[in-house]
């Protein structure tokens, strides 16, 4: 697919032609094309939001792997703070987001500065009772992959951003890619979000920021099982009494044209990103949006796999 039609596409999901956009398409021997506007580049750092979720997974099943913790261990075997229904939680949980755990908007009502790991755990430890028993029902949890995070750096024995590049970005060539909890709203040489709307602090739920060249190389990876780990990762969860789920490791899994498609967004005021991949095709689709508060880079993704699948 040429840049021309990339911007057709874009055009068709309702960008501008000066809108701030960049996609980014991988697929099997070829090289990486990518369409930029405005000032961003295949190279600008910007915050992925929800995206980080599939990175913190990987980071946990590879401690998995090496025996530092276990899917079926209890959330308060590594975090004690929290209330006795945490005890019910299972890792396994949080990562297909069946934990329970009470419901992000009464976390987010109760922090009242930055929105750290450290705030959000606060916010759990003061709420007495979940939303619903674990392993029941699938109920989206940002709260959960901030507990996920903080139990694969208690049972790493090291902070998140130095375990990613450890396991992940340096293995991957991934060169800019970078957990960032603070102090600043963004790292150096990053593009911020608003300053009325800066990124959280968190981690888990977010905190990661990178490129879409970056993230294009972390999609070529799962595809190609550079990690090793690929098909477990792709694998969907369960609820406890069996019941198929179609989310992953940090990743929803859908069908599209006959082809499993395991895609992803993240979204905050300032910035959308969709993080789309057909294994079977050799496909990797990355689309970020500076500036979006609109459903087109879903939209965006959606013609871009119709084209490239038909």
């Amino acid at each position: 697919m040429r840049d021309r039609e990339i911007g057709r596409l874009a055009r068709a999901a309702g960008y501008a032609d000066r809108e701030p956009l960049v996609v980014g398409l991988s697929r099997r021997a070829a090289d990486p094309v990518f369409e930029c506007r405005g000032p961003y580049t295949a190279t600008s750092l910007v915050y992925a939001a929800s995206l980080s979720k599939q990175v913190v997974a990987a980071c946990a099943l590879l401690l998995a792997r090496r025996g530092a913790l276990a899917a079926d261990e209890p959330l308060s075997l590594r975090l004690p703070e929290l209330p006795r229904w945490a005890a019910g939680v299972r890792l396994r949980h949080l990562v297909h987001h069946a934990g329970g755990l009470p419901d992000d908007g009464l976390v987010d009502a109760r922090i009242t500065g930055d929105r750290t790991t450290a705030a959000v755990l606060g916010a759990l430890t003061a709420l007495p009772f979940p939303a619903r028993p674990p392993g029941t029902a699938y109920a989206y949890s940002n709260a959960g992959y901030v507990c996920l995070a903080e139990v694969v750096r208690r049972a790493a024995g090291r902070p998140l951003p130095g375990l990613a590049h450890e396991l992940l970005f340096a293995p991957l060539g991934m060169r800019m890619s970078r957990f960032w909890g603070g102090p600043g709203p963004a790292p150096p040489g990053a593009r911020p979000l608003a300053p009325l709307h800066p990124a959280p602090l968190s981690l888990g739920d977010g905190g990661l920021w990178t490129t879409a060249a970056d993230l294009l190389r972390w999609a070529d990876a799962l595809n190609t099982g550079a990690l090793g780990e690929s098909g477990l990762l792709q694998t969907p969860g369960r609820l406890d009494d069996g019941t198929p789920l179609d989310y992953a490791w940090g990743m929803g899994v859908r069908r599209r044209h006959g082809y499993p498609l395991y895609r992803h967004g993240g979204g905050r005021p300032g910035v959308r990103n969709v993080l789309a991949r057909v294994p079977d095709r050799g496909l990797s689709i990355v689309v970020v949006a500076p500036g979006d508060a609109t459903e087109r880079a879903a939209v965006l993704t959606d013609l871009l796999l119709d084209r490239l699948l038909t």
